[in-house]
């Protein structure tokens, strides 16, 4: 299994109303796609104060790479990955991505 996992660095104007239905629309994309599931997303609470910088992100499992890939080429995720970069420092690099294989 591969959790996908998506951090955030937001412009510091970033609405929460233009993120919160992107979310919705992932949210909707993951639970739809043949083996992806368990889509979260929020806030970053950053109890460790180690990425301050980085206030939002979001998660989902995906059963393997091939549904992975499925995911990212998706035209649905290609839109939306559009409207997040807007909303993020740097644009594309502002959202940094992290796929963990996840064995345990």
């Amino acid at each position: 299994m591969i959790r996908h996992c998506v951090m955030l660095h937001l412009l510091p104007d970033a609405d929460r109303d233009v993120l919160d239905p992107i979310m919705r629309e992932l949210a909707a994309l993951v639970e739809k796609l043949d083996g992806c599931g368990n889509f979260c997303a929020g806030p970053n609470l950053d109890f460790e104060n180690k990425s301050p910088d980085v206030p939002f992100g979001f998660t989902f499992d995906a059963a393997d790479a091939a549904s992975l890939s499925r995911y990212a080429a998706h035209p649905e995720h290609v839109a939306l990955g559009a409207r997040l970069i807007a909303l993020c420092q740097g644009g594309g690099a502002g959202i940094v991505v992290y796929d963990l294989e996840c064995a345990l």
